[in-house]
Parts: structure tokens; sequence; C-alpha cells
């Protein structure tokens, strides 16, 4: 899994592209990614890869850090395997994944 950050001259914002890999889903039917970039209310749809891995990309304004967690048929949450960091989600013992841009 990897995060891939492009950072656009243009304009400011990042493209990121979030990965979670076949390993991590291999059974999955459907990923969402949530975080603060959606409020934690509704998932970002992501792809299916004939290899297996899912995929999406969102616009992130640079200069922050945003915690996600990608959800597995709307029933396991699971981390960015590769994320920047991680820290306590405040609810329960588990945490979140975090992108710095």
């Amino acid at each position: 899994m990897a995060i891939k950050k492009q950072f656009l001259k243009s304009k400011p914002t990042v493209k990121v592209t979030l990965t979670l890999p076949k390993e991590a889903a291999s059974e999955a039917k459907k990923v969402e990614v949530f975080g603060d970039f959606t409020n934690w209310k509704k998932g970002i749809k992501m792809t299916k890869l004939k290899n297996g891995t899912y995929k999406t990309t969102i616009d992130l304004e640079p200069e922050s850090e945003y915690q996600f967690r990608y959800l597995i048929d709307n029933t396991t949450w699971v981390n960015d395997w590769d994320a920047d960091k991680y820290v306590s989600n405040g609810v329960s013992l588990e945490e979140n994944s975090v992108i710095v841009l």
C-alpha cells in the first residue's frame, strides 16, 4: 500500500491517491474511505483494480493533516499500512491513519 501525493503548482491542492492492497481486502465486495475530509459521514468509494487492489484519488488542501480509515463491506474498519502516522481516534482503543501534507 502506498499513499501517493501530487502537489499541484496551478492551484493550492494536493492529489492524494490511496491504495488498499489485495492482501488487506481479498474477499471484499466494497471498500470506502472515510475521514476528516468527509466529516466521517459519507465514504468515498474505492475502485477495485484487476490485480485485486482498491484505489481512489482525492483532492486535499496542503499544509494539513487528515485522519482516515477504510471501511470494508460496511463491517470492518482498517488502517492504511503506509500511513504517515497513527493517532488515537478518541472513541475506542483503535487508531486512525493520518496523511500529512
